[in-house]
């Protein structure tokens, strides 16, 4: 496996990333979605064998192709799963050509000057380690942002980028993701000073690069200068809470900007479908999203 091919294909290529790193606490409401009600099982391991058996039969569908989709983010405990006699890692990158990602956040703190800071995470540096050596080639650390508050907005990005300089640290590509939620008042002006940490930081990267997660933008275009900067690998956008359709809409009026979404992805897709339906969903779902990541 190559780092240089992986980042190459990362900073250059057409599509999207599959987000596919539904933790703890979302993979009920996953799996509900999925046709899989709660009483389907009385353990979390026999809930995360559930969401696996739902993961594995996405990645490896053969509407799951790197023509459409750029790379995917697995939650941890997927990483220790293996598809077809390979780690879920090497099969997404050996089989399919797509890029593994993996979500080591910890899930959010109680909320403070308006926004959600990460959890600590404890057991980082083996975590990266272990990712390393599985063929991860990076990692996506969420956070949130429910106002306009200076304050906030600076401690996220102080989090996040004191997060990616570790990730880097153990060779790998950091997305951060300081999300503004879509129902914030003033999304706008949260994103303008978002935009402005962000760029305040970027020049102490050195020779090294980062990416971001971000919400689509109030204003279309606005995330130009960030996709642009030579400091950062990529911008990728999450759903946020839109319907896919609209997600599409918006994420087309932003060039350069493509798609990162986990229920947008995942909307339509049932336990109870054929092989068959499933994968005409899938298809559908990724030709849409993969159209609006490249206009």
């Amino acid at each position: 496996m190559s780092d240089q091919q992986m980042l190459t294909r990362f900073e250059t290529g057409d599509g999207f990333i599959a987000a596919l790193d539904q933790s703890g606490g979302s993979t009920p409401k996953a799996l509900k979605s999925y046709g899989i009600d709660e009483s389907a099982y009385s353990t979390d391991a026999e809930m995360y064998d559930l969401i696996q058996a739902a993961r594995a039969r996405i990645i490896t569908s053969p509407a799951f192709t790197s023509e459409k989709i750029l790379g995917a983010i697995l939650f941890e405990a997927t990483l220790d799963r293996r598809i077809d006699g390979l780690g879920v890692a090497d099969y997404l990158w050996q089989r399919k050509g797509i890029i593994p990602f993996v979500k080591i956040d910890k899930g959010l703190a109680d909320q403070a000057d308006d926004v959600q800071l990460m959890k600590d995470i404890p057991g980082l540096d083996e975590l990266l380690a272990k990712a390393r050596d599985l063929g991860v080639f990076g990692t996506k650390e969420r956070s949130v942002v429910h106002a306009a508050n200076p304050t906030g907005i600076e401690a996220i990005v102080a989090q996040q980028f004191e997060l990616g300089e570790r990730v880097l640290n153990a060779g790998l590509m950091p997305i951060l993701e300081p999300e503004v939620s879509i129902g914030a008042p003033d999304k706008a002006e949260a994103e303008t000073l978002l935009k402005a940490a962000i760029l305040a930081r970027l020049d102490g990267l050195g020779e090294r690069k980062v990416a971001l997660k971000l919400s689509i933008p109030s204003v279309d275009g606005y995330y130009t200068d960030l996709i642009e900067h030579p400091k950062v690998a990529r911008v990728v956008a999450l759903s946020g809470g839109y319907s896919r359709d609209e997600a599409n809409e918006r994420l087309a009026r932003n060039p350069g900007l493509i798609a990162s979404f986990s229920r947008a992805l995942l909307d339509g897709l049932t336990a109870q479908q054929s092989d068959e339906e499933f994968d005409a969903v899938l298809a559908e779902t990724s030709a849409a999203i993969y159209a609006a990541s490249v206009a």
